[in-house]
């Protein structure tokens, strides 16, 4: 019949993978690394630290802003 001949794509290399494998893993990810996202973090010094600024301006809550930054980096983040 016609010369229309389709490839079996099923074979073809792609970087990263080997046949039949999963995608490649990369190096496993350090002990420090925050295990939730920053916005979720530290709720609790948060609200305080908020509740603060929006009372008695950024400039008289520098106690608990720091508060908050080492509650932060107790989690793992880097701030």
């Amino acid at each position: 019949m016609g010369g229309l001949h389709l490839q079996n794509t099923s074979a073809v290399a792609l970087p990263g993978l080997q046949q039949n494998q999963e995608p490649a893993k990369t190096a496993p990810v350090a002990e420090s690394k925050p295990k939730k996202k920053i916005c979720c973090a530290c709720p609790e010094t948060k609200k305080l630290r908020d509740e603060c600024i929006v009372e008695h301006g950024e400039e008289a809550c520098a106690k608990w802003i720091e508060a908050h930054r080492m509650c932060l980096r107790a989690e793992g983040f880097n701030v």
